[in-house]
């Protein structure tokens, strides 16, 4: 299989998960698209679905497949998230935020009776950190924000750029929220609890990328078939 084949092998397993009347969450990136491409044409064979976005994309996504679609507010109780992940680790600890929505797909993880991610195997790493590591900002005091990032990784004898996500027209990065993005190139992340704890502290920090103890199974699809991690069982092959 190619990437995008095994991508569209995580998003098929991960189908299965789908029951009707389910209100559901719908990740961002290119293995959620894939997701969404499929959930849509269940719904189309008749599946009854409430779906609630991580991103602005995936909600134009989904509403152009006809995808009955609510906001985390008038769907706050959501039975199951499927999105992508940057990276992960066999511990079901993530790196995510690399299009940009790490807050809001948080936050519908978070609001999940259960969430599962779907990766193709180049995401599956033993440890977190080659990708650059998301932090979402305000654009208020950015240098200094930086700064305090950066003696954060000092603290933790991680090494690597902060740099700011810029666009192609060297234009700054926006989210959906409005905020900026620092990605830092730790390359790796020894402790990324450590790392995860302290960052929510710093002033001007919104959220950071590591997800963890967010996800309760991962879906990874490879060379060899497709593989079903849970956080406290050896993976499985289907």
């Amino acid at each position: 299989m190619d990437v995008r084949e095994m991508k569209r092998a995580a998003a098929a397993r991960a189908i299965e998960y789908v029951e009707d009347g389910m209100v559901v969450g719908l990740g961002t990136g290119s293995t959620a698209a894939e997701f969404v491409d499929l959930l849509g044409a269940k719904v189309r064979d008749g599946l009854k679905i409430t779906g609630v976005p991580t991103s602005e994309a995936t909600l134009v996504q989904a509403l152009g497949l006809g995808i009955p679609m609510a906001t985390i507010d008038e769907q706050p109780e959501i039975d199951l998230t499927i999105d992508g992940a940057d990276e992960l680790d066999r511990n079901l600890r993530l790196v995510k935020g690399g299009g940009g929505s790490l807050l809001r797909e948080k936050i519908v993880a978070s609001g999940s009776a259960q969430m599962v991610i779907i990766a193709d195997q180049s995401k599956l790493v033993d440890t977190l950190g080659a990708f650059p590591l998301p932090i979402e900002v305000v654009q208020f005091g950015l240098a200094v924000t930086r700064a305090m990032i950066e003696d954060i990784a000092d603290e933790l004898g991680l090494e690597g750029p902060v740099k700011q996500r810029m666009l192609a027209d060297g234009k700054p990065f926006v989210t959906d929220g409005g905020n900026f993005i620092m990605d830092c190139a730790f390359e790796r992340i020894e402790d990324p609890e450590a790392l995860a704890e302290l960052l929510p502290f710093t002033p001007g920090v919104i959220d950071h990328g590591l997800f963890i103890g967010l996800a309760d199974q991962a879906i990874v699809a490879g060379d060899s078939g497709v593989q079903v991690f849970d956080a406290d069982v050896e993976p499985t092959e289907v």
